[in-house]
């Protein structure tokens, strides 16, 4: 079980990891060593409770695909178990962005001073603007 909160693990049967060559600069070894990491999470397949599963497939994410699965890729370190901590950390953090709940929003006025300044700096882009029309000669 990898811990994510309080009350939500991820199971570790649920987690596919694949191993692929790196890309960027770093000489021949990253031609022999496949130090990248490829995570697959079948969200929909996994025991996380169904609000979450569906609030992480609904994510506006191009990590996420249609058919409910994340992929992330991680590469930032040269050690294939770095490189492995970081893609869970990585999906441990989209999981804890939507298990917290959303602040409720509390519609707000604007305070009688702001809307006089509105009114003002419309009346004087007002003034600005008819200064600009053609001349005319009385």
């Amino acid at each position: 079980m990898y811990y994510i909160q309080e009350d939500l693990y991820l199971d570790e049967r649920d987690i596919e990891f694949g191993m692929i060559r790196a890309q960027g600069a770093g000489g021949q070894n990253v031609n022999k060593v496949s130090s990248a990491v490829h995570l697959r999470f079948d969200v929909r397949a996994s025991s996380l409770p169904a609000h979450i599963k569906e609030a992480l497939c609904a994510l506006p994410d191009r990590r996420v695909s249609k058919d409910g699965v994340i992929v992330i890729k991680a590469q930032a370190f040269r050690s294939q178990e770095k490189n492995r901590g970081e893609a869970l950390e990585r999906l441990a953090e989209m999981v804890r962005a939507v298990a917290r709940p959303a602040r409720p929003r509390r519609p707000t006025r604007p305070t009688r001073a702001s809307q006089r300044r509105r009114v003002q700096r419309k009346v004087l882009h007002g003034e600005i603007k008819r200064l600009r029309g053609k001349i005319t000669d009385d």
